[in-house]
């Protein structure tokens, strides 16, 4: 690796992002050039590590001296009185996650040059956008919980701010309860931002938790290493029994900065930022950040757990990631099939899918519980994630070029945008059938490793006897192969509505006004083939990047190139997977891309489904009980406690009491008359008193 990459793959973005004020001062190209170059080199620098994790050791680049193996720590003494370090990990996990949070954060700055070019708040954008990149690497490559948390609440300050990127904006507002389009963007950045804080309130709790135990047990560290090889912080918090309370509300964090129910409410607002901010948040960054959270600290639970016989713990925290991602999914799925707005579709999608990775994990921690291993589910969500990666973010800058094009983000104000759009038609159908899993994409390998990994749970379950479990696994894998179905549903359905559709009436009125529906600069559209070829080729890394994420790792079986694809192939889910595409595609091509049924006419023909349309469209009122309920709530109980505690009682008491020192004060003033002799006379009685107290006191 280049020197120092561990470091400087995160500290370069913040570099960038704290020179970003100065580099506007010397000229706007200055500014925008300057900020993309400090994302590019920081994935440089990342990148350099990739071969370590293949060599098995960390190399020095330019001198070839050998620093380490896999995993290699680089730390310095941070708090000494405390015994905490500030370092960072180098390992497979970290490395990947650096490179997809780095890799695709810098592609997105590029396109970002095109699509934010003249938004009088650059500087700003700039500034944030970096400062988020170098801190989603920053949380991925620390080697402790404490490092890695600051990095995790970079990346929510971030979000909020980008989110409510134009907060400023003067355009009445698309939602009836906000004035101006400026105030719903705000609400909706600080929606996210307050949500997300009530997972990292359960996760700070968390981390403080096992710090304690740590301390306690005379060995106080928050390094991840430390706390897979010391075991006494685990037997502590078993003794209190503490432990598993303090597992499941480490997974809060993820709960929330992943948008897993019932915290994922905040992840369709986040549309309100530019879209390639959502295309960052969704794809590199942010909703990463939980699933990385799992993915790291699964591996130690397993170790841990096992050396304290204390496997109820995993079993706990295994089931509940799992149960939570897949329930996640499908309800995701659920509100993807009706949403009005591409960037919705698409919000909800990403939803999904971390419900699909998290699944992934879950199962794959259930099979440790059961079988002792779990590299099937670990294998299975981090593929995934690497997958949905690139064919979102794909997805999100073709939203992108739509929404420059069009200046809509109405599905139903576009149509026939193929004709106009010919290169974001082609990539946006790559990203789209990616996402559906369509063989040979990248995203039919990736998911189809997770219905395996349900159907191994199922079987290695019920061989050794674990009947709930195995049960579970096989109700796991019905509600993912229910998801893949709805998932071809609404990629069909969106792809149709954007670029099949005949031509919209609005897009119609743009055009007798002059303004031409065009495809994007090619800034924007070269980021979009990069990322079409990678998914389109994407499943031929699957041999590669299992070699490269259980290096280090004993007793894992790595198949040959062509073994794994044979594997996937010949797995029995292979024709749950068909029958999927069956259940989704034929429906979405009939009312959508045929249009041989209409659906609004079916939905009014048939009360059933208008109501399960309504209830899936309006969030299955979730979000309204959340705001009506918990917001609205909270808002009528701090009135009360105004009206009925504050003003009757507080108010009172106050106002009794200024009476009280008032009527004191004017009746005491009486003895001051400023007449000489009663000054005297005071003076002397004060006086006698003094003597008295002394003589008898």
């Amino acid at each position: 690796m280049l020197p120092l990459a561990p470091w400087l793959c995160w500290g370069i973005p913040i570099i960038g992002a704290i020179l970003t004020p100065l580099l506007a001062k010397i000229g706007h190209k200055a500014r925008d050039y300057g900020a993309v170059l400090f994302s590019i080199v920081g994935f440089i620098f990342g990148l350099s590590m990739i071969p370590d994790i293949f060599a098995g050791q960390v190399v020095n680049w330019f001198t070839g001296k050998v620093l380490g193996s896999i995993p290699y720590e680089s730390k310095v003494m941070w708090i000494s009185k405390l015994g905490i370090e500030m370092g960072v990990l180098v390992d497979p996990l970290s490395v990947f996650m650096a490179n997809i949070a780095g890799g695709l954060g810098a592609l997105i700055m590029v396109y970002a040059l095109g699509y934010m070019h003249g938004d009088p708040d650059l500087t700003r954008y700039w500034f944030f956008k970096n400062f988020f990149i170098g801190g989603m690497v920053l949380l991925v490559i620390a080697n402790n919980l404490l490092q890695m948390f600051i990095g995790w609440e970079i990346v929510g300050l971030c979000s909020y701010a980008l989110i409510g990127f134009w907060h400023k904006k003067k355009e009445p507002s698309p939602v009836p309860d906000y004035k101006t389009e400026g105030e719903y963007n705000a609400m909706c950045g600080m929606k996210a931002f307050i949500t997300t804080r009530v997972g990292d309130v359960a996760l700070l709790i968390a981390i403080l938790t096992i710090y304690a135990s740590t301390l306690k047990a005379g060995h106080p560290t928050f390094n991840f290493l430390e706390l897979k090889e010391e075991v006494e912080w685990a037997r502590l918090l078993v003794a209190s029994g503490m432990l598993i309370p303090t597992v499941i509300l480490l997974f809060g964090g993820p709960i929330g900065k992943s948008a897993q129910f019932p915290l994922h409410v905040w992840l369709p607002e986040a549309m309100a930022g530019p879209t390639t901010v959502s295309a960052l948040i969704h794809a590199a960054t942010m909703v990463k950040a939980g699933v990385y959270l799992v993915a790291r600290v699964l591996p130690i639970f397993v170790e841990v757990f096992k050396v304290i016989n204390f496997a109820s713990a995993l079993y706990t925290f295994s089931m509940i990631v799992a149960c939570i991602g897949a329930f996640t999914a499908f309800l995701a799925a659920t509100m993807g099939m009706v949403a009005r707005e591409v960037k919705k579709v698409l919000a909800y999608s990403t939803i999904s899918q971390i419900g699909y990775m998290m699944l992934a994990l879950g199962i794959g921690g259930l099979i440790g519980y059961v079988a002792g291993e779990i590299a099937e589910g670990y294998y299975a969500g981090t593929f995934h994630l690497m997958s949905h990666a690139v064919f979102k973010a794909l997805l999100f800058l073709s939203a992108g070029a739509l929404l420059h094009a069009t200046e809509t983000k109405d599905m139903f104000e576009m149509g026939g945008l193929k004709q106009y759009m010919p290169i974001t038609y082609k990539c946006m159908l790559i990203g789209a059938l990616s996402l559906a899993g369509i063989p040979p994409l990248s995203g039919f390998w990736s998911k189809e490793t997770i219905f395996d990994a349900a159907w191994v749970l199922a079987h290695e379950a019920y061989d050794h006897g674990y009947t709930l479990i195995g049960t579970t696994g096989y109700i796991l894998l019905f509600l993912a192969v229910i998801t893949a179905a709805m998932t071809l549903f609404y990629s069909i359905r969106m792809i149709a509505i954007i670029f099949i559709w005949p031509e919209s009436e609005y897009l119609k009125e743009r055009e007798r006004k002059g303004e031409h529906v065009h495809e994007a600069p090619p800034v924007m559209w070269v980021p979009l083939a990069v990322l079409a070829a990678v998914s389109v080729i994407g499943g031929l890394f699957a041999p590669a990047f299992q070699v490269f994420m259980f290096k280090g790792w004993e007793g894992i079986e790595i198949h040959a190139t062509a073994e794994i694809f044979i594997k996937t192939v010949a797995s029995p889910t292979i024709f749950m997977t068909l029958g999927a595409f069956a259940l989704g595609g034929i429906p979405a091509y009939y009312f959508y891309w045929s249009r041989k049924i209409d659906p609004g006419e079916f939905l009014e023909k048939h009360g059933f489904f208008k109501a399960v349309h309504s209830f899936f469209y309006n969030r299955w009122y979730i979000n309204d009980f959340y705001m009506k309920v918990i917001v609205g709530g909270f808002i009528r109980l701090s009135n009360g406690i105004y009206k009925f505690f504050e003003q009757a009682i507080i108010d009172r008491f106050n106002y009794a009491l200024a009476w009280v020192v008032r009527s004191f004060s004017q009746a005491f003033r009486k003895t001051h008359t400023g007449d000489l002799n009663y000054n005297m006379i005071a003076v002397m009685l004060g006086v006698i008193a003094i003597l008295l107290l002394l003589l008898f006191g």
